[in-house]
């Protein structure tokens, strides 16, 4: 089988290996499509903290190509989404239910073969069956339940008002979301005018290039001057962190979400709102819940089965395995503007 090998930093071999054996509680899937996150772009910058050689790629939907001899309930054929987390079980957090606190866990596409292979093996307990939901949409259930993960967390109220900072794939599933619970009023908000013409056609109210204009003049314009109920940070950055603090109304509520990649140091007048303000603010890691994987994934999954959220249209680039480092060189680069990235290892869908 064909297996994209990440050797350096942004540097993969096309190799050939003979297929993965499953154990007895292991299935084999045949991947069909395989996405890349937007932490795969600052790992391949920052730096690979699980060896070399790896196979990345922890969103992805395929086939199942054979089952380990203890597994029961899933057919050969069968099409799934893969949950590529796999807390241990046994930790007091597990024991909880809260799986993505499990202080001994193993993650598909980082500490062992994901999907940028034709073939990989997983826990059985890990895939999810997607009906006829194409692969493409498998592919994204992992982030939309990211978003999921944070929307549910977060508990918007019909009527509520709401702004999302970053709007790549968990913001704008993070739009769409907060749409579908009854937010009124979003107001999208990035530093990409491409981006933002998206979020006007997904659900955003209004949006704001904070590069280009008073990000707080135009949320208090948009919102009658009083900030907004709930501001989702997805974007990871250390000013938008702050200004998360800054456009939410007195006792409103701020999640986040994107991961910071440097160190956030708050003025002021942020921190103060902190506790002026009475400001509710949780973060939001991961996508789980019991029973694992959790309704996160499950209820992704029947959304874009009911159409009450399309996601296929997130995908803007395309690519077959053995495109693999042009493709990384472009991410890694930004030559072009990009939302998600697809691959398909055995043949674009």
């Amino acid at each position: 089988m064909k297996v994209a090998e990440l050797v350096d930093l942004n540097k993969f071999n096309l190799v050939e290996k003979d297929l993965p054996t499953p154990s007895s509680n292991e299935v084999r899937v045949k991947v069909m499509a395989a996405g890349t996150c937007g932490s795969d772009s600052h790992k391949m910058k920052a730096g690979w903290k699980y060896g070399f050689p790896a196979v990345m790629g922890h969103e992805f939907s395929g086939i199942i190509d054979a089952v380990g001899d203890d597994v029961e309930n899933i057919e050969v054929g069968e099409r799934v989404a893969v949950a590529p987390f796999i807390p241990c079980f046994e930790c007091e957090y597990c024991q909880s239910g809260m799986f993505q606190m499990c202080e001994n866990y193993a993650m598909v596409g980082q500490t062992q073969p994901g999907g940028f292979e034709q073939y990989v093996c997983v826990p059985a307990r890990n895939v999810l069956s997607i009906g006829n939901l194409s692969f493409t949409e498998g592919a994204l259930i992992e982030p939309m339940a990211v978003a999921m993960h944070a929307v549910m967390g977060i508990n918007p109220e019909i009527g509520d008002t709401a702004a999302v900072f970053g709007l790549g794939a968990i913001g704008d599933l993070v739009i769409r979301l907060l749409k579908a619970a009854g937010v009124v009023n979003i107001i999208g908000i990035d530093i990409d005018d491409k981006k933002l013409e998206k979020g006007l056609e997904e659900g955003c109210s209004y949006v704001i290039n904070s590069a280009k204009e008073s990000l707080e003049e135009k949320v208090a314009e948009y919102t009658n001057g009083q900030g907004v109920d709930i501001t989702m940070e997805c974007a990871g950055s250390k000013i938008t962190e702050e200004q998360s603090l800054l456009i939410t109304k007195r006792r409103g509520k701020v999640g986040f979400v994107g991961i910071a990649y440097s160190d956030v140091m708050l003025h002021k007048d942020a921190f103060e709102n902190i506790f002026r303000h009475e400001l509710t603010v949780k973060g939001f890691w991961n996508s789980y819940s019991a029973p694992f994987p959790g309704k996160e994934w499950t209820t992704s999954i029947e959304m874009v089965k009911n159409g009450s959220v399309k996601i296929k249209d997130l995908v803007t680039h395309k690519f077959e395995l053995d495109e693999i480092q042009d493709a990384f060189n472009m991410i890694v680069s930004r030559s072009e503007s990009y939302n998600k990235v697809m691959f398909y290892p055995n043949g674009i869908e």
